[in-house]
């Protein structure tokens, strides 16, 4: 770990995280942290401070973000921070978009993560995830297919660490998905957080939940929970695109200032210190 992100234990030791609602935590909800969420990259945060005394953490990920937004609000604060490790998902609000250029969108990832390694940081990229949630979102999978092929080869083209979060088996279960399909619960968020330190060779005790295998639901439950999914969450979520509105529209980065994470306690301590 430490020829990874510096020598000698007085090196300064910066994880900034950009990107949407992956990143912020959506789905692995908190009623202390900020954003009433915690998710994979605070998990990140606490292991690598835990590992090695004196991390610093930044959170800068906002829901429904665009790539176009994460360009413009994050990547220069990102910069300006030096860290010595960047975490960077983004895209996957534009595939599903309508009428989003491919090409074009892929073209400006590219020049997004070029900005980023020119910092010297570890920056670590991520795949995105062929959701199986319904027949609604299926057009779209070609799309998912195209943006995990160049990132795969934007990774490689920039030494980044690849995530390959297209190939983890483990999502395959529904319960590693919170009520809207489309964000990880907080099992989920666990496993990608061991993923992310797995790649980045940081110890932890993250283990896979052992659950018993689904129970098989009778076509009548099926039904009626397609229903409630439809009606919970599809129709909002398509009648925020048709307006123009998003769930980030109101809220602001989890932690837009590096903060010392606590080596024990992690991010809670720190928020009860805070608040005390």
């Amino acid at each position: 770990m430490r020829e990874e992100f510096g020598d000698g234990v007085k090196a300064r030791r910066r994880f900034v995280a950009i990107g949407d609602s992956f990143t912020e935590g959506v789905g692995d909800p908190s009623n202390v942290l900020p954003n009433g969420v915690r998710g994979w990259a605070d998990r990140v945060a606490e292991k690598l401070a835990k590992a090695e005394p004196g991390w610093e953490y930044a959170n800068l990920a906002v829901r429904s973000k665009r790539l176009r937004h994460i360009i413009d609000e994050q990547l220069e604060p990102a910069v300006a921070m030096e860290p010595t490790l960047i975490t960077l998902y983004a895209g996957g609000n534009d595939i599903l978009d309508f009428g989003t250029d491919m090409d074009a969108l892929l073209n400006d990832y590219e020049l997004l993560v070029a900005r980023l390694s020119e910092t010297g940081a570890t920056l670590v990229l991520f795949t995105g995830f062929d959701v199986k949630v319904s027949a609604v979102l299926e057009p779209f999978k070609k799309r998912n297919t195209l943006y995990n092929q160049r990132v795969r080869d934007i990774a490689a083209k920039y030494g980044a660490v690849l995530v390959d979060y297209w190939c983890f088996d483990a999502y395959k279960d529904q319960r590693m998905w919170a009520p809207d399909r489309l964000h990880m619960s907080k099992a989920g968020h666990k496993y990608l957080a061991a993923q992310v330190l797995d790649h980045l060779n940081v110890p932890h005790k993250f283990s896979p939940k052992d659950w018993d295998p689904p129970t098989r639901l009778s076509m009548r439950e099926w039904e009626r929970r397609q229903r409630r999914w439809v009606n919970d969450w599809v129709v909002p979520l398509f009648g925020r695109k048709l307006r123009g509105v998003t769930l980030g529209d109101a809220l602001s980065p989890r932690w837009p200032q590096p903060v010392k994470v606590p080596r024990k306690g992690g991010l809670k301590k720190l928020m009860e210190k805070a608040t005390q």
